[in-house]
């Protein structure tokens, strides 16, 4: 089984290149059910991997001059409050158990693996939909707009501390249709906000585990080759048309998820 999932772990760095999101989405079923890593850890795990493996990704983005550090400063810093808070905070105060019903228990793996399931389905809606504008906008950012980017970065924060994933499929829309920045800049941006955001909750929790840091590291690596190979291929295969595609797979893993975690 680790074998696949070193071979998942390029999948992730590849669609982080190629399409700017949605390869962090699998970092925590992949390190759930192919190395075998508890729920709660695994999304300590994710944080670095994805971290990682979107700082490089920026690179290229940054080079190009494709990366707007004020709007991501915008949204970046509601978001590193809320993982910090989330991860210090609130996910050590989970319980074990979190609802027994007579003999069905939800305990607190469970809990996050069914909260990541549904944030798998709401990111493979997104990207099936593709609701996002491709062109630069007209008009200017407001301040509603950019109160509501800042809003919305908490929530990711949230969701981020929690599950560990990155949140790209919510933070490039954000981008684009309320701070009105081009698609490409939006991607470089995410990038940017994306490994900021995992790598300070991942270091703002990092004591409070116990880390098998071989096995982080190596998928951390393959992943970064993965994006390496991505951003190559990106060149040349159009991501967004990718997108929908990488969205019906990612529904179908959420599903999966949660049919494993409540009926089998």
């Amino acid at each position: 089984m680790e074998i696949i999932g070193y071979a998942a772990a390029v999948l992730i760095g590849v669609s982080l290149g190629l399409i700017g999101g949605g390869g962090s989405i699998l970092t925590v079923p992949v390190l759930v059910y192919l190395f075998g890593v508890d729920a709660f850890l695994a999304t300590e795990y994710s944080l670095f991997i994805v971290g990682i493996s979107s700082l490089v990704g920026s690179v290229s983005y940054f080079k190009k001059g494709w990366v707007n550090f004020k709007m991501a400063l915008i949204f970046g810093i509601p978001s590193v409050i809320s993982i910090f808070l989330t991860r210090v905070y609130l996910l050590p105060f989970i319980p074990e158990e979190v609802l027994r019903i007579q003999n069905f228990i939800i305990t607190r793996d469970i809990f996050l693996l069914l909260l990541f399931a549904a944030l798998m389905i709401l990111a493979s809606y997104k990207m099936i939909k593709g609701n996002v504008s491709e062109k630069l906008p007209e008009r200017a950012t407001d301040k509603n707009n950019t109160f509501l980017a800042a809003a919305q970065g908490s929530v990711v924060g949230v969701l981020t501390g929690l599950v560990g994933a990155g949140g790209g499929f919510m933070i490039i829309p954000a981008l684009v249709n309320l701070l009105k920045i081009p698609m490409k800049i939006a991607i470089g941006t995410s990038l940017v906000i994306i490994s900021f955001n995992s790598l300070i909750g991942f270091f703002s929790s990092v004591n409070h585990v116990k880390i098998e840091w071989e096995l982080l590291i190596s998928v951390a690596t393959i992943a970064v080759a993965g994006i390496i190979i991505g951003s190559q291929l990106s060149k040349k295969i159009d991501g967004k048309k990718l997108k929908p595609a990488f969205g019906w797979f990612i529904l179908i893993m959420g599903i999966y998820i949660i049919t494993k975690e409540i009926f089998l």
